[in-house]
Order: structure tokens, then sequence, then C-alpha cells
């Protein structure tokens, strides 16, 4: 078996069809989940080298004096001819019979045939994922009842399309992003597995399985058929914990709604009950039911448009020809509020804590710094060459409270009390009037609760570097205390504010949650010591194991010669 890719196939053509080559350890291991009987005929969709088909041939060998059958029949999809060629050339190497057909998966009118579907679906993001290939796969997804979000990845449509295949009491061994167990678009595979599937089980790594590859995976392993209510979960540390995890060890884990977010089933059943009995009480609200989160402003080239005083003052552009702006990213909203005496001791410090944005007649220092900019090719860059003038940032007015986007430990709101305009580094919540004056006195202090970060890591999503990641919409349901609970509980807020500032400026972020979770959820709430201990524990474990992936991912990228040669470790005889 060979250990290298085809000559002809690159890291960069892999990557553009969504193609990673799958340890041995995860194909032998659904393989032997998968194939019950020598005679159980199995498919392998988007099959690469056939990684899964060579395991599933092994499998059948294991059990060849089991029945006394003849084998079942082996076969597989590769739109991708050269990978088609090395998996035909690698099964006949082990005198496994098999047949690869070279084509579009989503093209192959599905029959319901096979005992097992096993594989590694391509992972082809939205953004690239078009044309032809799209349409056929919505319609494939169409076919199972399913209608796909245009911001489906090529993975989502690739299950359901798959599931068509088995039969009735089939069994379904697939590796997925664990997108499917968080992102929006997903929702509409999840509920249709647990309504096709009698069993569906998950297997969750607590560190990354491809080598270079930040995006994190599940393993779905799903059988019968009548549809089920609740999810059975497995853990282990890595694909190598696979050999040692039996299929019986599992633990049972009930969603809210199929469609709904899986996240919670990563917690204890005794948080998952604290949590929602929480979000159950009347004193919880969302983010939404206090205002609304937008993006920032998009210049397009924060460089040459946010610049510190020192900067603007040596260009000789007018004072009005800028708008006071918090400077790119979000290191200086860790705390309660963002006053004008922190902006200006930034920017006394080189922050860019101004936004150049002449009016519609520069002034001439102005006009010497667009023509600086048009010869610097500025103008050239893609927000900017789609507005006009260039030059003129669209203007979002300040917003109230500011929330962080990217995220090592947690999102942070943080009043607005310098009236700053901000970049998308950043979201802006524009707070409903008749919470404003509360809201921006009190909303960031009560939103340090164990009860809204464990909701941040469930509504969020965990990005490369171990980054948790909050779009606008997710940050619509995250839960917050509601407006007439804080209200009712403002006095005592306000009396642990000065030792929650202080903690946060020495950065004990968890002590200042645990003052404000006594007033919030304790004898706000009467929710009982142990129950915020099972919320904090929760909300460790999640933040912890997301920021364990992104270590392993910053190991694993130091010891390794660059993405190609990682790869490379894992024998292409392995399939995707």
């Amino acid at each position: 078996m060979s250990s290298e890719p085809v000559p002809e196939d690159t890291l960069k053509l892999r990557k553009a069809r969504g193609a990673f080559f799958t340890p041995p350890a995860v194909a032998e291991y659904i393989a032997e989940w998968a194939v019950q009987s020598r005679s159980d005929s199995v498919l392998e969709p988007s099959c690469g080298e056939a990684a899964f088909l060579i395991a599933a041939h092994e499998r059948q060998q294991l059990l060849m004096g089991s029945d006394g059958k003849r084998p079942g029949r082996l076969d597989g999809v590769e739109l991708h001819r050269e990978s088609a060629r090395a998996a035909r050339r690698l099964l006949a190497g082990i005198g496994a019979e098999a047949n690869i057909h070279e084509g579009d998966f989503f093209a192959v009118e599905p029959t319901p045939t096979y005992d097992a579907v096993i594989g590694n679906p391509p992972y082809v993001r939205y953004q690239e994922f078009a044309g032809a290939s799209r349409a056929n796969a919505r319609r494939a997804a169409l076919a199972a009842g399913v209608s796909l979000t245009a911001l489906a990845s090529s993975w989502a449509a690739f299950t359901i399309h798959s599931a068509l295949f088995l039969k009735p009491e089939g069994r379904l061994g697939l590796v997925l992003p664990a997108e499917l167990l968080s992102v929006n678009y997903a929702a509409q595979v999840r509920e249709y597995l647990m309504r096709r599937f009698a069993r569906v089980r998950l297997v969750l790594f607590t560190e990354r399985v491809f080598p270079g590859v930040l995006e994190e995976v599940v393993l779905l392993l799903a059988e019968g058929a009548g549809g089920t209510d609740h999810c059975e979960l497995s853990q282990v540390d890595d694909a190598t914990g696979l050999a040692n995890l039996p299929v019986d060890r599992t633990s049972a884990w009930t969603p809210v709604s199929a469609s709904g977010k899986w996240t919670p089933a990563l917690i204890s059943p005794s948080a998952a009950r604290v949590y929602d009995s929480v979000l159950a009480e009347s004193g919880m609200g969302t983010l939404h039911s206090w205002g609304e989160t937008t993006l920032g402003m998009v210049t397009g080239a924060n460089r040459y448009f946010a610049l510190s005083p020192k900067d603007a003052h040596r260009l000789g552009i007018p004072d009005d020809e800028f708008i006071a702006l918090s400077p790119p990213g979000s290191r200086h909203l860790r705390g309660l509020s963002f006053t004008p005496s922190m902006r200006a001791a930034l920017g006394e410090s080189g922050g860019q804590t101004m936004l150049f944005r002449p009016g519609s007649e520069p002034s001439r220092a102005a006009q010497r710094y667009i023509e600086r900019g048009e010869a610097d090719g500025v103008h050239h860059a893609y927000k900017c060459r789609v507005r006009s003038p260039w030059w003129r940032v669209p203007y979002l007015a300040p917003a109230d409270l500011f929330l962080t986007y990217m995220n090592a430990d947690t999102p942070r709101l943080t009043t607005n009390a310098a009236g700053a305009h901000h970049l998308n580094s950043v979201h802006g919540v524009y707070l409903h009037s008749q919470w404003r004056s509360l809201g921006k006195r009190l909303l960031p202090l009560a939103s340090l609760n164990s009860a809204t970060l464990l909701g941040a890591e469930v509504v969020g999503r965990a990005y490369g570097g171990g980054m948790l990641k909050i779009e606008p919409r997710e940050a619509d349901v995250l839960p917050i205390p509601a407006p007439a609970h804080v209200n009712e509980l403002a006095a005592e807020l306000a009396g642990v504010r000065d030792r929650v500032r202080r903690r946060l400026a020495e950065g004990r972020l968890l002590d200042a949650v645990r003052l404000v979770d006594e007033v919030i959820l304790v004898r706000g709430m009467g929710i009982g010591r142990d129950g915020v201990a099972a919320l904090e524990a929760a909300h460790g474990l999640l933040s912890a194991r997301r920021r364990a992936r992104g270590a392993s991912d910053r190991r694993r990228t130091q010891s390794s010669d660059g993405a190609g040669s990682t790869l490379r470790a894992w024998s292409p005889g392995d399939g995707r």
C-alpha cells in the first residue's frame, strides 16, 4: 500500500474538493461497527483511495468462518479519476473484488440495497460549493424530503444522500465535521437523522483527528429504522483511543428538539438539567430581548483608515474629518466599560482611535491622504472598490454596548461609555429604548454569570486555535438575565460592581463570575449552590475542551513542516 498521495493530486486540489485522508484507526473502527456479516454489502461514497472499502474487506475476511456465505459486494463512487484508479489498484492488491464508479455521487440514483454505507464525505464550505455540484446536492437532499439552506456545506447533502442507499435496517457510519452539533444549517440534517434511524450514536474527540486541518470531526454511527428521541454519546482523546472504545460504552442524551443544537450533549446530564431549568426561568431571557446585535463597520483596509492621534496630527488632517473609534481588536474590551479616558490612553500609546472619514469635500490634507491611498492601491481592495467614493466608509452609529466576536475565554459585553464607533472586529449592541439606561449600567455586569458563560459555549462555535466565535445571529439567542430580573436586582448588582471590576482587572474572570452568580442565580433565581457549581463545571469542561484542541493544533503546527507534509503522514491508501 503506497504511503504517498497519487502524484497528480496536490494538497491544493484535494482541499478544493474537500478531500482529506482518513487515519486508518478511524476507517477500521467504523468498518468493524458497520460490517456485521461476511455477506454485508458496503458502499463507500466519495471513496478516494478506498480507506473504508479496504477496512470493510479486511472485516469480511475476519468474519469468513462465521456464516459460510460469500463476501458481500463492495462498491465505491469517486469523482477524481486518479483517486479512483488508485482505489482500484489498492483494492486489487489485497485481493478485494470491488467496483469503483467514476462520477459525481450526487448524480447516482439511490437504491436502498446496501447493508452499510461508510466513509468520509468531502468537506467543501458553502462559499466554494457552487454551480452544478450544489444544484445536484440540493436535489439529492430534496429526494429525502430535506430542504437545505444556501449556507450548507457539501457534507450536509452528502449525509442525506448516503442514507438513501441503505436497506431499512442498514447502518450509516460517517466522519463528519463537528458542525453537525452546532451550526444552524445542519438543523435539517439533525432532524432527518433522528427521524430516519432507530439509533443515532456520536463518537466525540477531545483532540483533532486530522493533522494540519483545523476542522473538528465527530463519528456518526446510525442504524435501524423508525426514528429515535435521543442520541448515544461516546468520547475518546484521539483516533488511537478508538481501539479501546467498546461499542456499548455510551451515555444517552435527549435534545430539546431534534433540529436544535446538539452541543449540550457534551455536558453531564445533571448540569444539563440545571441549565435547562435556568433557561426556563422567567428571570432568564436572551440578548435579543435587550436589543439588536450588528456587525461593525467594514473599512476594507484598517491600516489605512484607522489612525493613531499622532499619525493623524502628522498628516495635518483636521479633527472633524475623523470619527472616534474603538481600536481594531478587542483586547481593550475586557472590563465592564470602555471610557473616554481609556480611549485617550490607548491613543496616546499609539492605538488607532481615529477613523478617517472626511465629508463630500475633503480638505487639502485629506485629499493628499486619499491620493496617497490610491498610489498604494488601497482603492483596489474589494470593499473599497465597490463603494463610491472608495474613501468614505459606510457610517454606523455608536453602539450602546460592544460584544467581543472572537474569544479565548468567553464573549464580553462592555458599555460604550466613550461613544466610540466600532469596526467589524467586535459587534455592536443597540439596546431597546426602554432598557437603554438599565442595560448600559448593568447588563455587562449581569452577563457575567455561569449560565451565560455556559450558554456562550453552547450557542457559539469553536474556531481554529481554540477560539470561541459568536456571530450576531448566535448572539441573539445567548442566554442573558431578562431586563425585568436585572431591574429587580439592580441594587444588589451595583453593590458588587467594584469588586467585580477589580477581579476583571486582575484577570480573575471566574472569581468575578462567582460574585455575580450569587446575585443573579442563587438569590435572584433560587438556584442552589450545587446547581451553580454544576453550571460552572460544565462551562469549564467545554471551554477547556475547546482550548485543548487549540493547544493541540499549535503543537502539531510547530512539529510539522507544513500542512502538506502533515497530511502525507497518513497513507493515501487510507482514503479520504
